[in-house]
């Protein structure tokens, strides 16, 4: 027993044989860590999809979900994705919005019944700082009723110049539509609902662009232009792709000035006027008492 701790030993202070135990012991390190790591990344979650297309104010039922098993190195980075079923059966999907066949659902998607009170409701959710603008559609220009509430679109501007020269282009980008209604202001894609003609399309812009796009649909046309899934899923900003065409829209109006501005300045040039005549009344008295004393 004495020989074999002696040779452990010896084998032991050996630099070579520490160095390799080291480096050995390194690897088996690094290996493990790093299949924990692969382990980790692409273990599977399960997360519930719809199976079929769902409309607005529609019902969920376990008839509706089906389930998807994703690495979770994906699923981490879905924003505000819903894996749990039960936050779904039972809900309604939100009024003005649609949950295409085989789409992930995710917050805001759906909303509980006796709070999914439609129209209003949508619009009390705009965000501040954003304003409502609705654009005259129909059949044709929605590309045969192609685009839903929920999706993000781009609006072309459509027109002729001072030397009647055609000018179409991208004129602002990554608008959220908020629902598609018909002429009578019910959304085409409510559940239950008969067939429906596209009339408007409502969405809300940064205040900012409201008085720009009224101008625009003055001017000349816009034209709505819808963009793939990854597009809505993956929304950038609402702003101008265009400064020549905002350039040549704002050439073509006038800046209405503010009335609070205007008013204050009326009743400045008002209180100079005043002003002025008080001296004049005031020099007409000095010149009156010096007539006074003249006569005395």
């Amino acid at each position: 027993m004495g020989n074999i701790l002696v040779k452990i030993k010896r084998f032991l202070s050996n630099k070579n044989t520490v160095t390799i135990l080291c480096v050995l012991g390194g690897i088996l390190v690094l290996y493990i860590g790093y299949n924990w790591r692969v382990s980790s990344a692409t273990e599977p979650v399960r997360i519930p999809y719809a199976k079929n297309t769902l409309s607005s104010r529609q019902v969920i039922t376990s008839d509706d979900i089906g389930y998807m098993e994703v690495a979770s190195s994906v699923v981490s980075k879905m924003r505000n994705v819903i894996r749990n079923s039960g936050q779904l059966v039972g809900q309604e999907v939100t009024y003005g919005n649609v949950i295409q066949e085989n789409s992930f659902f995710f917050q805001g998607d759906v909303e509980d019944p006796s709070t999914n009170q439609g129209t209003s409701a949508l619009l009390s959710n705009i965000e501040d700082g954003y304003t409502l603008v609705y654009l005259d559609v129909n059949l044709h220009t929605t590309f045969g009723n192609a685009i839903y509430p929920g999706n993000y679109i781009d609006l072309w501007f459509e027109g002729t110049d001072e030397n009647r020269r055609f000018i179409y282009g991208k004129f602002i980008q990554s608008i959220r539509v908020l629902d598609v209604t018909d002429e009578d202001g019910n959304s085409v894609f409510e559940t239950g609902a008969e067939s429906r003609t596209p009339a408007q399309l409502l969405f809300a812009v940064p205040d900012e662009l409201k008085s720009l796009l009224e101008k625009a649909k003055l001017v000349g046309e816009l034209v709505p232009v819808p963009r793939n899934k990854s597009y809505s899923e993956n929304p950038g900003a609402t702003e101008v792709s265009s400064s020549y065409l905002e350039n040549f829209v704002l050439a073509q109006s006038v800046v209405v000035p503010d009335e609070g501005t205007s008013s204050g300045n009326n009743n400045n040039n008002s209180n100079n006027n005043n002003n002025g005549n008080t001296n004049n009344d005031n020099t007409s008295n000095n010149n009156n008492n010096n007539d006074v004393t003249e006569e005395e």
